[in-house]
């Protein structure tokens, strides 16, 4: 229903008796039809936040168990040429090769420099 006197070319958009005289368009309208889906787009970007939020610390502490191990390598009482393929090993396969470093390249003891 239209309310105002302009002509339909004149105005930007058709004015509603219910919104006060304000100029309403018809996206507006749209994107207000249901109301209900409000409460579902907030829970899902919240969700895809905490999400997020939890990938980023994964990742932190991925990033700082690499560079303990990188420092492990470089830091052992290894000869120079083993030091510098697990030092390759890691530095290329990143986690996989800090997991691979840990698991069998690093000897149990006295493996660095300085410990007691």
């Amino acid at each position: 229903m239209r309310v105002s006197g302009r002509a339909a070319g004149a105005g930007a958009g058709p004015v509603y008796p219910d919104t006060g005289g304000a100029v309403v368009s018809d996206i507006v309208l749209l994107a207000q039809a249901n109301a209900d889906n409000g409460a579902a787009a907030g829970g899902f970007l919240g969700g895809l936040l905490a999400l997020g939020a939890v990938f980023w610390v994964i990742a932190m502490l991925a990033t700082i168990f690499w560079l303990w191990m990188l420092v492990d390598v470089v830091a052992s009482n290894k000869d120079t040429t083993e030091k510098i393929l697990w030092f390759l090993v890691v530095f290329f396969l990143h986690l996989l090769g800090a997991i691979i470093y840990f698991f069998v390249g690093r000897s149990r003891g006295s493996a660095t420099v300085g410990a007691t």
